[in-house]
């Protein structure tokens, strides 16, 4: 969690190279030279928000990634595929994608 929280952090303010603090009430951040960054908390949470939907909405891509034959089984599937004139290969892929379809 604060992990996600510093990665929010530094993408509103790139400036910010150095977070320390495990929660809100002590997060600090500071810029190249030492000088502490003003934080918008404001700000902070809407993008946290924004990043945390973001993230939700590629549920799908992740799904896939688990479920996808290895780069070898696949090319093993396209080699057999054109020597026997099948589509093993298209139809897996195929069905990884039906069973985790991309939200509208």
């Amino acid at each position: 969690m604060i992990e996600h929280l510093h990665r929010t952090i530094r993408n509103l303010y790139p400036n910010a190279i150095g977070i320390s603090g495990d929660s809100e009430s002590d997060i600090v951040a500071k810029d190249s030279d030492g000088n502490e960054v003003t934080l918008d908390w404001t700000s902070i949470n809407a993008k946290r928000t924004e990043l945390q939907a973001d993230y939700d909405a590629k549920q799908y891509q992740r799904d896939r990634q688990q479920e996808y034959p290895s780069i070898g089984e696949q090319l093993d599937m396209q080699y057999w595929d054109a020597v026997n004139g099948t589509t093993t290969w298209k139809d897996a892929i195929a069905q990884v994608k039906a069973d985790n379809p991309k939200p509208e």
